[in-house]
Formats: structure tokens, sequence, C-alpha cells
């Protein structure tokens, strides 16, 4: 069915490029709308504070106070290297840079003096924006930024917070036992879907690797993106850790019957659907981690399984190693004490973000470490 969309730049260039090249994959189209240089929804200076959207880091400091605890018992774990690289994908404006090395430089100093933080981001008005929140840190010598992963990391940490969920995808749908491609396409009423063969034999590989099946008629996504963005990942980092915090869940879970229609679902004017071509380049557009996937794909890049946890686990975990300590700020009133508690239970509640995010973290060049953040709670 095709669906009328609000005009915008960017699906007038849609609309131009399905004219003259023909349908485009769904991952071509969503690259587009979350990312393109001009009109994509991430590309743009940081949205205003009723954007669709919220993080872990949006609530509370205590989320960037716990996990440079993590950082740092990584950088002892790995010997207490001179030089330890942070590098964050998907760094955003910098908010949660900025909560792990405000802490660090006040109670880890230490680690802080090691610390060489990289803030990866593609848009180059977040990146403007990092650099205006994290002036005391770059002169410090301790932040920096790139539109892309260094290439090489002697020693350190690659980790993401609501990075992956953002990857394009492609969408497929099992039709009368074979494997299917769902594609945009555009006609008089606008764009709509389009059945076609595989864009790619990586598709079918990817379920075949987890020994996967869909049922008929079953809607599923594909994120071949995350796959390769894990396997580099740990071919670039040659001795530490690889951090991944996001929604989502294994593959047997991930493409069960109760995922029938897949996730991927469209975010705009805060309401949630699945109207995925309404208003190409304003509206957000996720769909679920796979984190078996990061598995496979990450062991191909040399990383091995440290821990897979619910974000309740990890917070709590680490709060309680420094006794709760890291919930308020030095000096913080009772009152003040009260609304942090509240905001904390915000990201580890069971029912909302704390049992919906999960914690994956790889490991590479080192045996076995025990991480506090996996400790059962």
């Amino acid at each position: 069915m095709a669906v009328r969309v609000e005009p915008s730049p960017l699906s007038e260039f849609l609309e131009a490029e399905i004219n003259a090249r023909g349908r485009i994959t769904f991952a071509e189209y969503m690259d587009a709308c979350l990312y393109h240089p001009q009109h994509g929804y991430y590309a743009k200076a940081e949205q205003d504070a009723r954007r669709d959207y919220i993080t872990s880091v949006d609530v509370t400091p205590v989320f960037g106070r716990l996990l440079a605890r993590q950082l740092q018992e990584m950088w002892v774990i790995l010997g207490r290297p001179e030089i330890f690289w942070l590098i964050e994908a998907g760094a955003g404006t910098g908010e949660l840079a900025k909560q792990i090395l405000d802490i660090a430089v006040d109670s880890l100093p230490e680690f802080y003096s090691a610390a060489r933080y990289v803030g990866v981001e593609r848009s180059a008005a977040r990146r403007a924006a990092q650099v205006a929140s994290l002036e005391n840190h770059i002169a410090n010598g301790r932040f920096s930024n790139s539109a892309e992963l260094p290439d090489e990391i002697l020693c350190g940490c690659i980790f993401s917070n609501e990075l992956l969920d953002a990857f394009e995808v492609h969408r497929v749908a099992q039709q009368n036992g074979k494997l299917r491609e769902i594609y945009v396409a555009h006609d008089q009423n606008g764009f709509c879907d389009e059945i076609g063969s595989l864009s790619s034999p990586a598709i079918a590989e990817y379920f075949d690797a987890m020994g996967i099946r869909l049922r008929d008629e079953q809607m599923a996504e594909v994120c071949l993106a995350a796959c390769d963005w894990i396997e580099a990942a740990g071919k670039r980092i040659q001795r530490g850790f690889v951090l991944t915090i996001d929604y989502g869940h294994e593959a047997r879970e991930l493409y069960d019957e109760r995922h029938m229609r897949g996730t991927l679902l469209a975010y705009g004017r805060h309401r949630v659907s699945e109207d995925f071509y309404r208003a190409p380049g304003l509206q957000d557009l996720t769909a679920h981690v796979n984190f078996t996937a990061l598995d496979v794909w990450g062991g191909r890049g040399g990383l091995v399984r440290s821990g897979l946890t619910s974000q309740t686990n990890f917070l709590l975990a680490l709060a309680r190693w420094v006794n709760f300590a890291d919930l308020y700020a030095p000096g913080a009133s009772e009152h003040e004490q009260i609304a942090a508690r509240l905001r904390f239970k915000t990201i580890i509640h069971p029912e909302g973000m704390g049992e919906t995010f999960k914690v994956l973290v790889q490991h590479k060049g080192i045996e076995s470490p025990q991480l506090t953040g996996f400790e059962p709670f």
C-alpha cells in the first residue's frame, strides 16, 4: 500500500532517486532517513528537549558515573596501561563523555590520567556541540572527536549506548517457504513496499549462520551494518573490550512467534507507529538489536563474549560496588537525593529501561575477565 508523506526535502530526494534508479532496499531508505548529511534525522544539531526519544544518559548522570566505574575496572584488569583508549561510537553531543570524564577527573585521577577519550560521531553539528561542552577535557588532552572509528586501538574499550538500534536494516518476509526482500518503491500515491528477491546473498547467510528459519508469512529485519560494524571493531582493537548497550534480544527470541511483524518502529511527534514512509527525515526509525549476531560476527573480528546481562543488573551491581555513592552529587540536599533516586529507578526499573536494555561486553587479548557489572545482583 502506498503512503502519502509529509513534504520534505528528503522525500523529494528519495522520490527522484527511486524514479531514476528503480526500487531501493529499505536499508538504503533508512540510512538516508537517519543520516543524510543535510536532511537526516540524526544529522541535524541536537533536537529540542521534546525530541522523539530519550536515553539513559538523558535521564540521569548516574548512568555515566557507573559506566565510568566499569571502564576504570577494565583499565585495571588490563594492567593499568599508560594510555587507555575510550572510544565512544555514536557519541552524539558529548553528554555521556562529559558524565564519564567529569567523575574520572574528580574521583578516579589515575584512570583519568591514562584516558584518551574519542567521541565518534557522523554528524558534524553534533561534533561541534561536543567541542563546546568538553572544553576543559580537551584542554587537558583527554578528549577528541572523529567521524570514524580509529583504524587501530592498541588498548582500550570501544563502547556504545543506543547506537546499533539505529543502524539501517533490510526488511524481509518468508513467503511460501522462500525468503524474500521488502524493497521501497514509489508510485503515483507515494512510497510503497515492493517484494522481490534478496538484494544480497549475505541476507540468507545471516540466518544460516545462526540456524534461524522464519515462519511462513513472518516479517523480520536484518542488520548487516551491525554485523560489519562489530567485526570491524574487533579487528581494530588489539587488546581490550567492546561494550554494547541497547535494546534487543538473542536471535531465538528476536525471531520467535511473538515477532511475526518484526520489531521495526517509527517514532515521530511523540507517537510510535509502523508508518515508516510518512515523514522521511522527520521521524526516528529503529529496530531491535540481535545480540547473537553481534556474538557471531564479533567472533570473526577476534572478540569473545565476556557477558550479557540486563541494564538493571549491570547498573545495580556497579552501584553496590561503590555503596551507591554515585547516585548523588557531592553536597546534594535531601530533596536532590530523592529526585536522584527516582531518576535512577527510571533506568533500572524491570518494566522499563532496566530489562528492555541489555549490556553485552566482548573481550580480546585477555583471558576470561571478571567484570563487576555482570555479578548477579
